[in-house]
């Protein structure tokens, strides 16, 4: 009991803590949903005469609802390209020899890079007159027009670079599960008869396909959170064609004021989030459940 006890006394802080930078903010946000608040009009801070209005008004915003498309299309986009560039990468990187060694540690930059930096990389890249990719296109006869001022090619400039940055993370995740393939069964598989995409079809990948599945539901939750690419490179133009849920409640917070529409955009997309945890959960049970 006296162990227990002194645990309790040692965590507490950390827990205050957490509780303070956690659920402090988060019931802020949930009670300024609630509220009209207007940062041009004072008196719409505790105005809780119309708790539902911003919600309800949500529903009939058709820009709110395309945000979320964009957010789906863009999420689904992402993952779908990190998780094939990153087993692809890993399939050839899958050994242990000085220059793969290198070439790994190689590939790891992008994901450590501050997503700002990234941002400005690949605005330099799509920048007409300087990048080395527009220069070569000039080169070879087919001039490319720019990437992210076009409304056809912009969401699909945001997925190149935030595939570029985060198909490391997948990569890693397949090259752990690839080492810890046996090799027994593979050199059977081969020893049979087996061609490279037999035996990576019906023996390597039963083995490595619920890390991949993880891989991509960490990616695909933190795919929502693609706030700097789109800042520094489209600011989620040209339109709204790049304009995801959350640069949305950006905007109607900090350019037009609107805190109380901005949180009620945010709550939605928290529990957005939660729902996603819970659905994702419950099918990766069923999932080892099946394959236990």
């Amino acid at each position: 009991m006296r162990r227990h006890d002194a645990f309790r006394l040692g965590l507490a802080p950390a827990l205050i803590v957490l509780a303070i930078i956690t659920i402090g903010p988060a019931l802020f946000l949930v009670l300024t949903s609630l509220t009209p608040l207007n940062l041009t009009l004072p008196d719409t801070a505790w105005d809780f005469s119309t708790p539902l209005g911003n919600y309800l008004d949500l529903l009939d915003d058709p820009r709110f609802s395309r945000s979320v498309w964009v957010q789906v299309k863009l999420s689904v986009a992402t993952v779908a390209v990190q998780l094939l560039m990153g087993l692809g990468v890993a399939l050839l990187l899958n050994g242990d020899t000085p220059v793969r060694r290198f070439a790994r540690s190689g590939f790891l930059i992008p994901m450590v890079l501050p997503p700002i930096v990234v941002g400005i990389v690949w605005r330099v890249m799509y920048a007409v007159d300087i990048s080395p990719f527009h220069r070569f296109m000039d080169w070879i006869g087919l001039p490319v027009g720019s990437l992210i001022t076009n409304p056809d090619t912009a969401l699909m400039a945001i997925v190149i670079a935030e595939s570029w940055e985060w198909f490391p993370f997948t990569m890693l995740m397949a090259l752990a599960a690839l080492q810890m393939v046996p090799a027994a069964p593979v050199e059977a598989a081969r020893i049979d008869g087996a061609n490279d995409w037999q035996t990576f079809r019906y023996v390597i990948f039963p083995y490595i396909q619920q890390t991949m599945l993880v891989a991509g539901i960490f990616r695909l939750i933190d795919s929502i959170k693609a706030f700097p690419l789109i800042f520094v490179l489209t600011d989620g133009g040209p339109g709204d064609v790049t304009e995801v849920t959350n640069y949305y409640a950006y905007r109607q917070a900090f350019t037009f004021s609107l805190w109380g529409y901005g949180s009620a955009i945010a709550t939605l997309m928290v529990i957005g989030i939660f729902v996603l945890s819970w659905a994702i959960d419950r099918l990766t049970r069923a999932a080892d459940a099946e394959a236990g």
